[in-house]
């Protein structure tokens, strides 16, 4: 069991996800690593394999420089393609997600748009 232990924490965050993924198919063997992947990104099992590569690189990113970091830069860019606060905050009401993550979401949009910025990024106004 160390030798699996291993393997999958050599994989990090994916890994779990794809445990996790694996347990909820409720199948064995090769139809459960196919409908795994397939329940995990959009595309069928290619989708799934992209969706952790991604999720890989976000918490590579996140452990990196702090969520908050990654989070204000990623605000940043989406302002510098047009978005506004009013413009994300209606898209986060849309999403799919609960009341409590949409909520901490919009919090964390507000409090970023309140904090003085120094080194010339992006200063959001909310009206």
């Amino acid at each position: 069991m160390d030798k699996i232990v291993s393997k999958i924490a050599a994989l990090g965050v994916p890994g779990l996800i794809f445990m996790v993924a694996l347990s909820a198919t409720g199948l064995a063997g090769g139809a459960a690593i196919t409908a795994a992947l397939a329940a995990l990104g959009p595309g069928g099992m290619i989708g799934g394999i992209a969706t952790l590569g991604i999720i890989g690189l976000i918490s590579e990113a996140i452990t990196e420089y702090g969520f908050d970091t990654i989070f204000s830069a990623v605000v940043n860019e989406l302002y510098k393609r047009g978005e506004t606060i009013e413009s994300l905050l209606k898209k986060i009401d849309k999403y799919p997600v609960s009341k409590s993550l949409k909520s901490k979401l919009k919090e964390k949009l507000r409090s970023l748009n309140s904090e003085v910025n120094n080194d010339d990024e992006v200063k959001w106004k909310i009206h």
